[in-house]
C-alpha cells in the first residue's frame, strides 16, 4: 500500500489545483450573454460600435443606403445570439447581406478592430471579449464568400 500512498501524494496538490481551477472557471463565470450584461449591455455595446462605423471614412461608405435602426436593431439581434441570449437573429444569412460589397479582408480586419475598441470601452471582461470575437470570426467565411 505504501507504494500506492507514494504514486498518490504528488499528484494530490496538482488534482487539487486542478479541481479549484476548474471550480472557479465554472463556478464564478456567468455565461457570455450575461458578461456582455445582457441585452442593455448589448445595446450599449451595439451603439458605440455603430458610432465607430461612423466616425470611420472607409466604413461608412458600405452603410450609405442602409437603413441604420434595421441595421442596429439586427445587430442587437445577431450579438444576443451569438452569445447564447434569449435573442433569435433573424436577419439574412451573412454571404447575402454582404455580397456584392466589394470587402476585403483589411475592411473585415477594421470591422473586428472597431468591434474590440467597442467592447474594451464597455469594459467587457477579456475573456468574454475573446469568446465574442471568436464566435464573430467564424462569419468571416460567410461575409467574404460572395466578394
Amino acid at each position: 500500500m505504501q507504494p500506492f500512498m507514494r504514486l498518490k501524494r504528488p499528484f494530490l496538490p496538482a488534482l487539487l489545483a486542478l479541481f479549484l481551477l476548474t471550480g472557479c472557471a465554472t463556478g464564478q463565470q456567468d455565461d457570455l450573454y450575461t458578461q456582455l450584461g445582457g441585452e442593455p449591455g448589448i445595446s450599449v455595446i451595439v451603439e458605440d460600435f455603430t458610432l465607430r462605423l461612423a466616425d470611420d471614412p472607409e466604413i461608412v461608405t458600405f452603410f450609405a443606403n442602409s437603413n441604420i435602426d434595421l441595421f442596429v436593431a439586427s445587430l442587437k439581434d445577431q450579438l444576443c445570439d451569438i452569445a447564447d441570449g434569449p435573442c433569435r437573429y433573424e436577419g439574412p444569412p451573412m454571404d447575402r447581406a454582404h455580397q456584392h460589397m466589394g470587402l476585403t479582408d483589411a475592411h473585415f480586419n477594421t470591422v473586428v478592430q472597431h468591434m474590440q475598441a467597442a467592447l474594451i470601452r464597455q469594459e467587457v471582461p477579456v475573456g468574454a471579449r475573446n469568446q465574442l470575437l471568436g464566435r464573430l470570426a467564424r462569419l468571416h467565411r460567410d461575409i467574404m464568400k460572395l466578394q
